[in-house]
């Protein structure tokens, strides 16, 4: 997956005309229940970030992008859910990973609708908790409201987040304030884990 998320980062580089369709649909694959346990999305579209910073990308059209990517793969989930909930245990790849949509739908039902948005900053519960949703019947209006909320925010925050590191990364900065803003960032993100594992124990 390391070559893989290389290869689509040198073609943002070599054709930044598409990159927003790119950004989209790895935002899309991101949130998808079948396709996040082996896509590198993540990181995709924090490096997305880095170019941005450095002109890459127009930052409008991949936020935009990235949003509208995150919420299509969160309401296909959900759609699959509502179709299909009581094959999915026998199905690829839950047969092999059964504990995800385990978590997903312990996750949802403690939290009901907050959980869709909730689930969008977590990785472990980011593509399950809509499948879950579906599963559970969660009415339509209220998924679709979490979900587009929360793809608005996630996506600009993953892109901000590369932006951030690409500046520290270009900054004249000496190496002791470059190793400074890198420790804030990690510390700031590892308080992201300690929180969401937080929240899942109780769950």
């Amino acid at each position: 997956m390391e070559q893989f998320a290389t290869d689509v980062l040198a073609f943002i580089r070599t054709h930044p005309e598409m990159a927003a369709l790119v950004i989209g649909f790895t935002a899309f694959a991101e949130s998808f229940a079948f396709v996040s346990f082996f896509f590198p999305g993540f990181a995709i579209l924090v490096a997305a970030g880095a170019m941005v910073q450095a002109g890459l990308i127009d930052p409008v059209a991949a936020a935009l992008a990235g949003a509208a990517g995150a919420a299509l793969g969160d309401a296909v989930s959900y759609w699959i859910g509502i179709k299909f909930g009581h094959m999915l245990p026998d199905a690829w790849p839950f047969r092999r990973h059964p504990d995800a949509l385990e978590q997903g739908a312990t996750f949802f039902k403690k939290w009901g609708w907050p959980s869709v948005f909730i689930g969008r900053f977590f990785g472990p519960l980011r593509a399950f908790v809509p499948l879950a949703a579906g599963i559970c019947r969660m009415p339509l209006v209220p998924f679709m409201a979490a979900n587009v909320i929360s793809a608005v925010v996630w996506a600009p925050a993953l892109l901000f987040s590369g932006y951030v590191i690409g500046t520290i990364a270009r900054s004249g900065w000496s190496i002791e304030q470059k190793a400074l803003a890198a420790g804030a960032a990690l510390a700031a993100f590892a308080g992201l884990v300690w929180l969401s594992r937080k929240i899942f124990k109780t769950g």
